[in-house]
């Protein structure tokens, strides 16, 4: 049996490759189990790397280095790809207000933790470590290391803290839920507003009754409110048509309309009157409803539309068709003029046969074209990613220049990439395989933070037993839960009574603001609604991405002498 203890324990890539694997599949496998309906997911990781660190497992020092910042860039660079399309977004009318308590939430923790920082002499190398977790936030764990090792301090403590704190994290934000529940929150707020920033589709039919509407073009309708809408079908006299902006509305002709479910009462008042059929449900049969129309999904696969405007193309006025909606990265986009066409991009096209074939030559729709990852693209982000991450930035009263580092470029390169890359004609589609690949070896989901997680937890295993026993250890786990639930319960009781967000959407914000999908999969059937979601997706990207920031200044503000 040496040949199986050299494989285990003696220092080799091979070795290291087998640690490391088995930490990450007994961590995944304790991932699927539940208690009360909640579970850490691919925390576990952490946990099982831990244990093996505290049993005497160990992998050479630079294989370690080097799995946990590939691990680390990965992530972080998938992440800004991920959030990149609705990063700017947030920031309309109803964002912004999430967004701003998203960043109050930060603020307050942050200044929570100085204050004990500086009350309990908690070292701010500790503290950091100690935020991450009560944060249940890894990139900026990663931000807060590399910023450590610039100023040539050690980050294994940042590590071990967050290691302590990270549990308490994720109950703490539950907690404070449950907790302002019951305290302050009334059975009207557990109604969700109509939201002002829906980019959902919502169909609806109506009859042109208004004079004011008569032998008016579509264009000329439409400029008369400040409302987006795509008029799908016109009946009139029995007959279906697929209008173009050039046409004229008469009385009685009969619009099938694509806006959004907040416009509609607008657009009663343009037409006259508004139809009781619902044409939302899942189950219309659309090529049924006109036998001399059909309705198709086409893929933009073609290269040469990726980052064009949808109006540039001119395709209603060419072919006789009208795109009604577009679904991206599984979110359904209303098909105005403006919107910029990206690879990969599932574009609802309605006309005839003949018109509706020659479409599809033009926007590609060829599903060969999207089975292979666009690997290239992938690594020149993460390329110009460690680049701007190395860029030493110069803030005024700080000695020491910041650097964006391992987790701040890729999260930036990936968010910048994502929005605006189509529009140089950057093809960001990636595939489900490639994003499963990023996912799994770079961490996020169904393998998730694995590969970082098993480093973390190998390299803070051999000390973290005794430091919970140790009454620093008693002090961080106080610590982090008090940064964890003391802002959560008062931004909670902040967004529902005086910025009047209804609950649902609120723990949301909390979920996103904290990084902290196990309390948003708590939320969701609790809510009994999609709103907490919706927040989520709202406050993440920059609460994310400010802590990554927030935590480097931490650093060099109070970790260099």
């Amino acid at each position: 049996m040496e040949w199986l203890e050299s494989a285990i324990l003696q220092h080799s890539a091979l070795q290291a490759v087998i640690v490391l694997s088995l930490i990450v599949a007994v961590g995944l496998g304790l991932g699927k189990i539940k208690i009360c309906g909640i579970t850490l997911g691919v925390t576990w990781v952490f946990f099982a790397g831990i244990l093996a660190g505290h049993v005497g497992l160990s992998i050479d020092h630079q294989m370690l280095l080097y799995a946990e910042s590939f691990g680390l860039v990965l992530f972080v660079y998938e992440l800004g790809l991920k959030v990149g399309p609705g990063f700017f977004s947030s920031f309309r009318t109803g964002g912004v207000k999430l967004n701003v308590l998203g960043l109050t939430l930060v603020m307050l923790g942050t200044l929570l933790a100085v204050a004990m920082t500086l009350g309990f002499s908690i070292p701010m190398a500790d503290m950091v470590g100690i935020i991450a977790g009560a944060t249940t936030n890894t990139p900026s764990l990663g931000a807060a290391q590399q910023a450590l090792q610039q100023i040539g301090l050690s980050a294994n403590g940042a590590a071990l803290s967050c290691a302590v704190t990270y549990p308490l994290g994720v109950v703490g934000v539950i907690l404070a839920i449950i907790v302002a529940r019951k305290l302050f929150v009334r059975p009207s707020d557990m109604k969700r507003a109509v939201s002002e920033e829906t980019n959902q589709t919502y169909i609806a039919a109506f009859q042109v009754h208004n004079p004011a509407v008569y032998g008016k073009t579509v264009r000329e309708a439409a400029e008369l409110i400040n409302h987006h809408f795509v008029i799908s079908r016109l009946w009139r006299s029995g007959h279906v048509s697929i209008p173009t902006s050039d046409t004229e509305l008469m009385e009685g002709d009969r619009l099938l309309v694509i806006t959004t479910e907040h416009d509609a009462p607008a657009l009663t008042i343009l037409f006259g009157a508004q139809e009781k059929t619902d044409w939302n449900a899942d189950d219309i049969d659309w090529d049924a409803i006109d036998s001399s129309l059909i309705s198709k999904h086409i893929i933009v696969t073609r290269p040469e539309i990726n980052g064009k405007k949808l109006g540039s193309l001119r395709l209603r006025n060419s072919y006789g068709i009208n795109i009604s909606r577009v679904l991206r990265s599984g979110v359904t986009l209303l098909a105005t003029p403006e919107l910029v066409l990206q690879i990969g991009d599932r574009l609802t096209v309605v006309g005839e046969a003949k018109a509706v074939e020659n479409v599809e030559k033009v926007l590609g729709n060829t599903a060969t074209a999207l089975r292979d990852p666009n690997m290239a693209a992938i690594f020149i982000g993460l390329t110009l990613g460690l680049l701007l991450g190395s860029v030493p930035i110069a803030i005024p009263g700080v000695s020491t220049p910041v650097k964006l580092g391992l987790a701040g470029g890729p999260i930036v390169v990936g968010i910048i990439i994502s929005r605006f890359g189509p529009r140089f004609g950057l093809v960001t589609y990636t595939t489900r395989s490639a994003n499963l690949m990023l996912r799994g070896i770079g961490l996020l989901r169904a393998l998730g933070l694995s590969m970082y997680l098993a480093c973390l937890g190998l390299d803070a295993g051999a000390h973290f037993l005794d430091t919970i026993m140790r009454s620093d250890g008693l002090i961080w786990i106080s610590a982090g839960l008090a940064i964890t639930f003391l802002p959560t319960l008062l931004m909670a009781y902040v967004a529902v009574r005086w910025a009047k967000v209804d609950f649902p959407t609120a723990c949301g914000m909390l979920c996103g603001a904290m990084a902290n999908p196990m309390a948003l999969d708590y939320s969701n059937p609790t809510m009994g609604c999609d709103a907490p979601s919706v927040g989520y997706a709202t406050a993440y990207p920059l609460a994310m991405f400010s802590r990554v920031v927030v935590a480097q200044l931490l650093v060099l503000l109070f970790c260099i002498s």
